[in-house]
């Protein structure tokens, strides 16, 4: 995988390295979790990602083949394969619990790249790998376990509710307080980086989400 991304930035974001202490990509998240109103289920999440300019630039210095100084619609869809191809075991950064217990997602069919003001961005669905019923509480984000991306949603906003039975639902958006989180989880996060320092996914407790109760 890092040699198909070459050595530059790219495969930083795509590649299983080490979980680092601060992130080096900076990306403004969008999702919207959609309902089923027939089968009053969660049906799909939406994902729009807009990545740095520094981060955008050595994307682009990576897969433009004919050296033209922009991305073309075939190297935009090979950069959306890369993605695809590389994200799957983290999810594609797209985190669902269903009452506590995580939910895996569906690899989406396709990841839609675009190239504009010297940003890159990333369109996407995915979908719950098994039923999520509207009912207890769901939480819903976008975070980078390796901590080495870092996935922000720039206003409340951006995590947005589609359909009229999850809307009906209680909701709201959580940002997660670093210093209460640490204090509140101390015991934990130290165990967890001790007992597997490379692997904890520990991050998560710090991630923007979604709460949603029905």
């Amino acid at each position: 995988m890092k040699k198909a991304l070459t050595l530059a930035a790219a495969a930083v974001l795509f590649a299983t390295g080490t979980a680092l202490a601060h992130p080096h990509i900076f990306a403004e998240a969008r999702l919207e979790i959609v309902s089923d109103d027939v089968g009053n289920q969660i049906q799909e999440l939406r994902n729009v990602w807009r990545f740095d300019d520094m981060f955008s630039a050595s994307v682009v210095m990576d897969f433009d083949k004919n050296s033209n100084g922009k991305l073309d619609p075939d190297e935009l869809a090979e950069v959306g394969k890369t993605v695809k191809d590389s994200l799957g075991e983290y999810d594609y950064y797209t985190t669902i619990t269903d009452n506590g217990k995580t939910i895996k997602v569906t690899p989406p069919d396709i990841i839609h790249v675009d190239y504009k003001d010297g940003q890159l961005l990333m369109f996407f669905v995915v979908k719950p790998s098994e039923p999520m019923p509207l009912k207890g509480r769901l939480t819903f984000g976008v975070y980078d376990p390796t901590m080495y991306t870092a996935m922000d949603f720039a206003s409340d906003e951006d995590l947005h509710l589609v359909g009229d039975k999850v809307l009906a639902c209680q909701h709201k958006v959580v940002r997660p307080d670093p210093d209460e989180v640490l204090a509140e989880n101390k015991a934990s996060l130290t165990d967890a980086f001790f007992n597997d320092p490379m692997g904890t996914d520990m991050s998560k407790l710090f991630a923007t989400r979604m709460e949603v109760t029905c």
